[in-house]
């Protein structure tokens, strides 16, 4: 999809036209779910197999529930109109879900794609250049690449009704230099992190297959995108074992490697290195009391306490470990920076419990391991449905 936008244009979405796209539009929905299809073809996702998760995003079924969420009874909905959407170069599959979303809205979206993607990213484009679709697409449906150029991106910050921005806080501060046109707003995806708690008792009481999977899922929710997804589980946090749970780490660790070797992760020596010193790091500033390094895809540290718990990615693999009593022992150490808290033993009561006592002052998702990097239409706390269309109220 070639770039070939007159910036000055605002595009008038509520003038007749033939490319005037509606909520839900059929033309869409086709073409999505023929991407779908591509994405799920078995060979495809057995070399990537993040792209089987949005293989599934993108079935007709998920669509339609999708374009549902978006009607109201009070209201009519609306395309917002044009969205211009900078993703992140670290996940190369996050910008399909934002333009997905987007485009079943019926806006017309520009999605700018960072020049260092690559990998499953390379793969989406060649997708997306297969699928057959109606010619409205090519026409409101655009993928550009472009250098660091300040006066492209002025001009499609003006173009847009919503900027979506995802990125590191620098990048979204970077991109808010560019003024909007009053009407519009962001959306803003900056710095988050995300954690993974362990019921030391639940563990205890699981069984070995139900121990096995569990880990299967953690090692998918940290592996993928090297542990940089905003998602990915950095701190492992044990939960209830009054003090002695080092059992269940070393089981952990050992099931970890097992499911590592079987899928062929590899680490990089410039990675291990770097997490050492990393890990070194933690220990020279009192955080981590203890090192492990059983393998150079896995390093284990125990954290000296609860708040001690990094906030930056220290590497792919790395694993930070902290003992609390229970799950609101966590509820001082959480703020607005966390975002997803991934699970495995606690009773639903136990969760409900420990959301409430949050109280939405941090962790915008709980979810069980191996789901971490399932994208929703709720994310970051937004209702992404709702954000891409506009209401209008109608009385008589």
């Amino acid at each position: 999809m070639s770039m070939q936008f007159r910036f000055g244009d605002e595009g008038d979405l509520t003038a007749p036209s033939e490319d005037r796209l509606a909520v839900g539009d059929p033309r869409v929905v086709d073409f999505l779910a023929k991407l779908a299809r591509r994405l799920l073809a078995p060979a495809l996702a057995r070399r990537h197999p993040e792209l089987g998760s949005l293989g599934y995003f993108l079935r007709p079924a998920e669509l339609n529930r999708a374009v549902e969420k978006m009607q109201r009874s009070d209201a009519l909905v609306f395309p917002r109109g044009n969205v211009f959407h900078l993703p992140p170069a670290n996940v190369d599959t996050i910008f399909v879900y934002s333009w997905a979303l987007s485009a079943l809205a019926g806006n017309h979206n520009v999605v700018r794609i960072s020049s260092r993607s690559a990998g499953a990213a390379e793969v989406i484009f060649e997708a997306l250049g297969e699928v057959e679709a109606d010619p409205v697409i090519a026409r409101t449906q655009r993928m550009v690449t472009y250098g660091r150029d300040d006066a492209v991106t002025a001009a499609l910050s003006r173009w847009c009704d919503l900027r979506v921005i995802w990125g590191g806080d620098a990048a979204v501060d970077a991109i808010r230099r560019h003024p909007l046109r009053p009407s519009a707003r962001d959306l803003t995806f900056p710095d988050r992190t995300s954690w993974a708690v362990l019921s030391v008792p639940g563990w205890r009481a699981a069984d070995p297959a139900a121990r096995r999977t569990a880990v299967t899922g953690f090692a998918n929710d940290a592996y993928w995108f090297d542990q940089a997804a905003c998602s990915s589980p950095r701190t492992v946090f044990l939960v209830g074992g009054d003090g002695d749970a080092s059992d269940v780490k070393s089981e952990i660790l050992d099931l970890l490697l097992e499911v590592v070797d079987k899928r062929g992760w590899v680490v990089d020596a410039a990675m291990a290195v770097e997490k050492r010193v990393n890990a070194y790091g933690l220990a020279a500033s009192g955080a981590a009391g203890s090192i492990e390094f059983p393998d150079n895809r896995i390093t284990a540290m125990t954290l000296t306490g609860a708040g001690e718990a990094p906030r930056r990615w220290i590497g792919a693999g790395a694993f930070p470990f902290a003992e609390v009593g229970s799950l609101t022992d966590l509820v001082p150490a959480m703020n607005r920076q966390d975002q997803t808290v991934s699970h495995f033993g606690f009773t639903p009561s136990e969760l409900r419990a420990f959301a409430n006592a949050l109280g939405g002052r941090g962790v915008d998702r709980i979810v069980p391991f191996g789901s971490a990097l399932t994208f929703g239409a709720i994310w970051d706390g937004y209702d992404l449905p709702s954000e891409f269309t506009r209401l209008t109220t109608l009385h008589t």
